[in-house]
């Protein structure tokens, strides 16, 4: 991608993000009112506004309802065999009650609120009890939260360095809701022959024996998201993920565990390989577990450059760089702005100067695939903005959300929540651009050049990484160019310290990584080359090989 892609980026946000005042005047109470469930939850928060106080005690300020309309789907199978499905579809509500002020309110570190059960046929009095049952909880939370945030007040010498909750204009915001059509008896069948394709594929039947596990899953929710507020939100939001995954592994002579995986996702079945493309990418995985078992040992240790492929950088950006962008707000009695390792790094330098990087949540897909990482309101009901975090290598603003931190008073749309957990920063879109990044050969090109000038016989190239940034597909690169897929490998030093005086050169071409987890996120992320990494044998316990060979 070309270095303009902020600037895209940008208009992308501006023409897809629309301001608070024009979302509020397309759309208002009224048209909310016509769904049953925004209906009964507008009328029980009114109630809860109006009525909620406890004789003696302070009146709530803020309260929010949320309720989730998940639908589940999924189908598994291991060894060419299906293990059943699963269809579900269950409604959960969360409250939110704060008491005291936006300055200082009942909020603690750990989330605050109630869950409850919502019922499933959309009878207004049964949806209202469930709110009303969990307004009840969290309001009895928050009076004893709030009595116990006083007393630590006055235990402390540093005053809060920023309002505990932001003014934020609300917003009126309705989409459509998603429902999961799925054909069960299709995915079945598809997921029964990924899993059963080490015994049937040609190409793999003289190592069919040689496999211990190979299972093949298709996963498939929709969630529809209702939320309002005492202060007047009123936001219906609908999505819907798809992901089919393979796993499988075996073990090396020497007891050692070797295992691969491959996903495929996206937010319509129409994101997903096709079954031709995703079982090719079983065979090669499988494949490549041959290789592996007979491939030799890393390097009792290394210290040397090493190149990430953009999918293995896409992974260390997601560990190292993601949740240190996000701003939470500090333990009271402190001086710090936020917490974690780039809790001091405001207008510091994190990464080299070459290096930029942008979370757009609008930026819905790239390069002709959707990005399950981009949204429209966040968790809160506040818009989401594109937000650049990183100039010329330095730290220049943080992802935010109602609760602020000192030099950010206000969201910029990114307190996003897991299912019936409470909202906190999150990524949406991270977007990483390198200043005139370089191609694949002039990668490789630098990284034998850095191995002839220190002298090296070799130097390493991680295609993938695992669990923990551990490598999965590693090679070592002899001087003259030669690769040799090596195993057994961990990786040391591979911090933020790392990424910030460590990378000496940086793709052009970005890897789409999607990660459909709790909450979805997407990293947009070039190839990276270190100056020094530390590779070394993992040393872990290896176990005995099975005591016999597994059924014909």
């Amino acid at each position: 991608m070309t270095g303009n892609r902020f600037a895209v980026s940008l208009a992308l946000a501006a023409s897809m993000l629309a301001s608070p005042a024009l979302l509020s005047a397309q759309q208002t109470r009224a048209d909310a009112e016509k769904d049953p469930v925004l209906k009964a939850m507008l009328i029980e928060i009114d109630r809860s506004r109006d009525h909620l106080q406890l004789q003696g005690f302070e009146k709530p300020f803020f309260i929010q309802y949320r309720i989730e309309d998940i639908e589940d789907y999924q189908t598994k199978a291991d060894f060419g065999a299906n293990l059943g499905s699963d269809h579900r579809r269950q409604r959960l509500a969360r409250v939110t009650v704060r008491v005291g002020d936006y300055k200082i309110d009942s909020s603690t570190s750990r989330g605050d609120g109630a869950v409850e059960l919502a019922a499933l046929d959309n009878d207004p009095l049964a949806l209202r009890a469930g709110l009303w049952q969990a307004t009840d909880q969290a309001y009895k939370a928050a009076l004893s939260a709030y009595a116990h945030k006083q007393a630590q007040l006055k235990q402390v010498q540093t005053p809060p360095q920023q309002d505990d909750f932001s003014h934020e204009t609300p917003v009126v915001s309705l989409e459509d809701t998603v429902h999961l059509e799925i054909d069960d008896a299709k995915w079945e069948k598809l997921v029964s022959e990924a899993s059963g394709l080490y015994r049937t594929d040609a190409s793999l039947k003289a190592n069919e024996k040689d496999v211990q596990y190979t299972t093949a899953i298709f996963h498939a929710r929709s969630v529809n998201t209702y939320l309002v507020s005492s202060e007047g939100a009123i936001v219906r939001k609908g999505t819907t993920s798809y992901e089919e995954s393979f796993a499988t592994g075996t073990q090396a002579a020497d007891g050692m565990h070797i295992d691969r995986s491959y996903g495929s996702n996206g937010v319509a079945l129409a994101d997903l390989d096709s079954p031709a493309a995703f079982n090719k990418h079983v065979v090669s995985l499988t494949a490549s577990l041959a290789d592996l078992r007979k491939a030799p040992l890393v390097e009792e240790e290394y210290h040397g450059p090493v190149l990430f492929s953009a999918d293995a950088a896409s992974d260390a950006i997601h560990d190292l760089v993601a949740s240190a962008v996000t701003a939470t707000r500090p333990e009271l009695g402190t001086e710090a702005r936020t917490i974690g390792p780039f809790a001091s790094s405001y207008h510091a330098r994190v990464l080299p100067d070459f290096l930029d990087v942008v979370d757009d949540p609008s930026l819905r897909s790239f390069n002709g695939k959707t990005l399950v990482g981009a949204y429209k309101i966040d968790d809160e009901g506040v818009p989401a903005q594109t937000v650049k975090l990183i100039a010329d290598g330095k730290l220049e603003n943080y992802l935010i959300g109602r609760e602020p931190v000192r030099d950010f008073p206000k969201s910029n749309g990114h307190g996003r929540a897991a299912l019936t957990g409470p909202a906190r920063p999150e990524i949406g879109v991270l977007n990483v651009t390198a200043h005139q990044g370089l191609s694949a050969d002039e990668l490789n090109k630098k990284l034998l050049d850095l191995a002839k000038d220190r002298g090296l016989k070799s130097v390493y190239y991680v295609e993938t990484l695992g669990p923990e940034l551990s490598p999965r597909l590693l090679y070592r690169i002899s001087d003259d160019g030669k690769r040799e897929l090596v195993r057994g490998a961990t990786l040391d030093d591979l911090d933020q310290r790392a990424l910030r005086s460590g990378v000496i050169a940086a793709g052009k071409e970005p890897y789409i990584a999607n990660y459909d987890g709790a909450v979805p996120e997407t990293i947009l992320a070039p190839a990276l080359l270190f100056d020094d990494v530390t590779v070394r044998r993992a040393n872990e316990k290896n176990e005995k090989l099975p005591f016999y060979p597994p059924p014909d």
